[in-house]
């Protein structure tokens, strides 16, 4: 298997990304990354006892995070643009990117184009549930306006890549909404509601927090949506930990001693939090695997999301999605 990395997209410049690398490699010898970035940079920062396992593709071009999304599509000497082009022609079978998501996605659209019958394509996250595993939602961000359309095909392709990240059938797939009754849900998620009806892994409608105690696998709704949710649950996380430490520095002998006592435990739970743990997001329905990771992306993120994309590509979750597409004529509804 071949994958092509942006080798300078990431927040942090070029060091974790290419440290990600290394410890994918030392891990896995089934597949060739495709390191694409300044070469002079990228060979300095890679062990030379790994360069003959490594194909470099010189780019100096990085699409900052603050500029356009839209730019990418002329800037044709770019990391991402040269990655995805990597991908259209068939030199690689996926693209890791930690630099401009919204880049990412405009090239991968257009680049690559959209399964057929599939309209827009979709962002999948991970958050952990309290059955010690995590829930995917999608969309989270790549479709701020939806109809129920888009909506039944994020479920679609949700409960495929669901069954290959989580290893499991079946997979249980809800529709986010301000209540579980059929009767709750705006004049979208209702027709979507009606829609996915026809399918047993459809459990109906599920509410905000049914993401985290492990009930579905998969939760449905618009990127608009999905962001804030995702956005809402880092920033939860966040001060949940701040009030932590705030309470043991504040606190007796005791309680710094019961928190001690406690580390394993709160290691566990950082590690569950961790978005590290899965790397990046994959960007379902579009012809080939995409897989978007955090701007702040450490070398562990890198290394996961490589396995992501491995996991991707083995299990054929593209082809898989374009035989959904057909069995379900959702093209056609």
């Amino acid at each position: 298997m071949r994958v092509a990395i942006d080798g300078m997209g990431g927040d942090f410049g070029p060091r974790p990304i290419v440290e990600g690398v290394v410890e994918a490699l030392k891990e896995r010898k089934d597949f060739t990354p495709y390191l694409v970035g300044d070469e002079a940079v990228l060979k300095k920062l890679l062990p030379s006892q790994f360069h003959p396992r490594v194909r470099f593709i010189n780019s100096r071009d990085v699409i900052g995070m603050g500029e356009s999304a839209t730019d990418a599509v002329k800037r044709k000497e770019s990391t991402i643009y040269k990655s995805i082009e990597l991908l259209r022609n068939g030199e690689v079978e996926g693209v890791v990117s930690a630099g401009h998501s919204g880049a990412t996605m405009s090239l991968a659209t257009l680049k690559l184009g959209r399964i057929k019958g599939i309209k827009r394509p979709a962002i999948v996250t991970f958050m952990p549930n309290q059955k010690g595993s995590y829930t995917l939602i999608l969309d989270v961000g790549a479709n701020v306006d939806c109809d129920s359309l888009n909506l039944y095909q994020f479920a679609l392709m949700g409960e495929v890549y669901g069954k290959v990240v989580l290893k499991k059938t079946p997979i249980r797939v809800g529709l986010l909404s301000n209540g579980e009754e059929k009767s709750k849900g705006n004049s979208v998620t209702k027709e979507a509601f009606k829609l996915l009806s026809q399918f047993d892994w459809f459990v109906g409608n599920v509410e905000g927090g049914d993401i985290f105690n492990g009930s579905v696998e998969v939760v449905v709704c618009d990127g608009f949506i999905g962001n804030i949710v995702l956005k809402t649950s880092e920033g939860a996380g966040e001060v949940i930990g701040s009030f932590l430490k705030e309470g043991i520095k504040k606190g007796g002998p005791l309680v710094k001693l019961g928190a001690l006592l406690m580390k394993p435990v709160f290691n566990a739970l950082k590690k569950r939090i961790d978005y590290a743990e899965y790397g990046g997001a994959p960007l379902l329905g579009v012809k080939g695997c995409v897989i978007i990771s955090h701007g702040k992306s450490n070398s562990k993120a890198i290394k996961n999301a490589i396995f992501q994309g491995l996991d991707y590509i083995e299990n054929r979750v593209t082809e898989e999605i374009e035989e959904m597409v057909k069995v379900s004529q959702c093209s056609q509804k």
